[in-house]
């Protein structure tokens, strides 16, 4: 609770409660996960579990339509599972994944961006060119190429196999960003009076790029590290919509699009509709948080 209220006190938490932007998106982004953490609890029913599901409900419209009913406020899909519950248990998967994949990239991308500010040389110059090599690749085609390989190594692999190369075919290209920014934020503060001051009392280099260098580098990881999970949910509802992401037993929210596209202009239209608002609500409030996020810790900006 102090920690909260030294929060809310410093710059940044004035900026937060200076902005109902941010504010509204917190919110929005903070209903989100809490649902999805606690889906067994929030979620009316289990719609994953065959043994509940009921065929003459299937394609029932939401409550306040003709033929709806209160007991499925969103209606159901074509096998008789609720919508609401469906949202809450794919956003899960889907929040899960992105968060994920950008934790990876953050690992990955910011030690191998500081190694390369901080030695220089031809370390750093490898790394670039391999940056370069990684940019110039689409990311979705890098994540459906790594998907679609895994999914035929492993045909039968075990479900958390299975998420595990998503997050990993996301994660391949989304580490070059922050290596790239980090290497050139490094580059700028290790030659700066506290660096040479450390080296000058035999501090050493590991030590030096990890507890005075690190710290002053992350501000500008931070905000694209939330800006990129938006990104990163994104990119896993496009290979799950493409069949390639998250498995049919445990579909995520782009999986519930697919699934529901087939009956978008057979008059079921909630069945698609619903997925992809919760999507967006999702990315647009991340996004949100990003951009504030990025004037908070700008003072140019604000």
């Amino acid at each position: 609770m102090n920690a909260l209220k030294r929060w809310l006190n410093s710059d940044v938490g004035y900026s937060f409660r200076q902005s109902p932007t941010a504010m509204a998106a917190a919110a929005i982004a903070f209903v989100c996960l809490f649902c999805s953490v606690f889906a067994g609890w929030v979620s009316p029913t289990n719609p994953f579990d065959l043994a509940t599901l009921e065929l003459s409900d299937a394609r029932l419209p939401p409550a306040w339509m003709e033929g709806g009913t209160t007991k499925f406020l969103l209606g159901t899909d074509d096998q008789g599972r609720d919508i609401l519950s469906a949202l809450i248990y794919g956003s899960r998967i889907s929040l899960v994944v992105g968060l994920a994949s950008v934790v990876l990239s953050v690992v990955v991308g910011v030690g191998l961006g500081l190694l390369a500010g901080f030695k220089g040389g031809w370390i750093d110059a490898l790394l670039m060119r391999l940056c370069d090599v990684m940019l110039s690749f689409p990311a979705i085609l890098v994540a459906l190429l790594i998907a679609g390989v895994g999914r035929a190594l492993f045909p039968n692999a075990h479900e958390s196999l299975a998420f595990g190369v998503l997050i990993l075919s996301i994660s391949l290209t989304g580490w070059v960003q922050y290596a790239r920014t980090v290497r050139g934020t490094t580059l700028v503060e290790r030659n700066k009076e506290y660096v040479q001051a450390a080296r000058v009392t035999g501090v050493a280099p590991l030590r030096i790029m990890f507890k005075h260098v690190l710290p002053n580098v992350m501000g500008p990881v931070m905000v694209l590290a939330t800006i990129q999970v938006a990104t990163a949910i994104i990119t896993e509802a496009t290979l799950s919509f493409l069949g390639v992401g998250a498995p049919p037993t445990s579909p995520s929210l782009g999986t519930l699009i697919r699934v529901g596209n087939d009956y978008l202009f057979s008059g079921e239209w909630w069945i698609t509709i619903f997925p992809g608002l919760m999507l967006v609500l999702i990315a647009l409030s991340v996004n949100l948080l990003g951009d504030w996020l990025r004037d908070a810790l700008n003072p140019r900006l604000r």
